[in-house]
């Protein structure tokens, strides 16, 4: 499905059997996406400032809940002038064999960030990126309390608040590495990794922000060596890649990938640039 009011490239040789954006498409997606993200956020903000919060965070009229709804119901009414398809954690389910033929789709988490709204640390987010092929062109995350957009489009590098933004150089071993983990849910893998490094410095943070940190260099390395979703990482992993780092399947040279069958991603590494 190719957007209505968007033109499209033909890819090698003039077939169209394979479209692709070009940048200003890109560009113009980009604005969408951020506008719904913004106003995603707005949503978002009504409920965390007067909500009940002694309601059960699970209950279908928890601020947590009624967050999460509005918030999607506000990203979607944006992104369908895209005519492009929608996957949402809130959304309803969409079965793999209607998705594995997508060409492109709206990956999005309308709230990533559950222990932190709840907390009201300000340390969730609303995430939107645009798949292709099984891998991330362009994302959007923006961090509804503290106002932060992260944004970045493939080959174009990524931004923070409109300021690019890179990763750092450093080396496996040098010392203190500063490391986003938590001191208190260590699990054996993530505390054997860092056991390999020279006296790293553990760093904490809430939500995407754990990859933008990354992204951003205020952190070299994020093992993730445990459960996430697809739509928990999707538009944060191009805003790294864009600022030169790596989302790789653990142990693996492999980056991400989106739109598998199940959509639990595999254990993960997210650094900088290693050198």
């Amino acid at each position: 499905m190719i957007p209505a009011n968007l033109s499209v490239e033909a890819g090698e040789g003039g077939s169209r059997d394979h479209l692709e954006f070009n940048y200003m498409n890109l560009q113009s997606l980009s604005q969408i996406a951020q506008k719904a993200a913004q106003k995603a956020s707005a949503e978002i903000l009504n409920i965390y400032e007067s909500g009940d919060f002694s309601i059960e965070s699970k209950a279908d009229n928890s601020p947590l809940t009624l967050a999460d709804k509005a918030s999607h119901k506000a990203i979607v009414e944006e992104l369908e002038q895209t005519n492009i398809p929608i996957l949402s954690e809130e959304g309803k389910e969409i079965q793999y064999q209607e998705r594995k033929d997508w060409e492109y789709f709206w990956m999005i988490d309308p709230l990533d960030g559950t222990k932190e709204f709840i907390k009201r640390n300000g340390e969730f987010t609303v995430n939107i990126a645009l798949i292709n092929e099984n891998r991330p062109i362009l994302g959007v995350v923006y961090t509804p309390v503290l106002e932060d957009l992260f944004t970045a489009i493939k080959g174009e590098g990524a931004t923070k608040n409109g300021k690019n933004i890179s990763v750092n150089k450093f080396s496996k071993s040098d010392k203190g590495l500063k490391v986003v983990a938590s001191r208190s849910h260590l699990n054996d893998e993530t505390q054997s990794f860092l056991d390999e490094l020279n006296s790293p410095e553990i760093v904490s943070k809430g939500s995407s922000l754990k990859l933008l940190m990354v992204a951003e260099g205020a952190a070299d390395l994020y093992p993730r060596y445990a459960p996430t979703m697809e739509w928990d990482t999707a538009a944060a992993q191009i805003v790294v890649e864009e600022a030169g780092g790596q989302v790789l399947i653990k142990d693996t040279e492999d980056p991400v990938r989106y739109n598998k069958e199940d959509l639990l991603n595999p254990y993960f590494l997210v650094s900088g640039a290693i050198i």
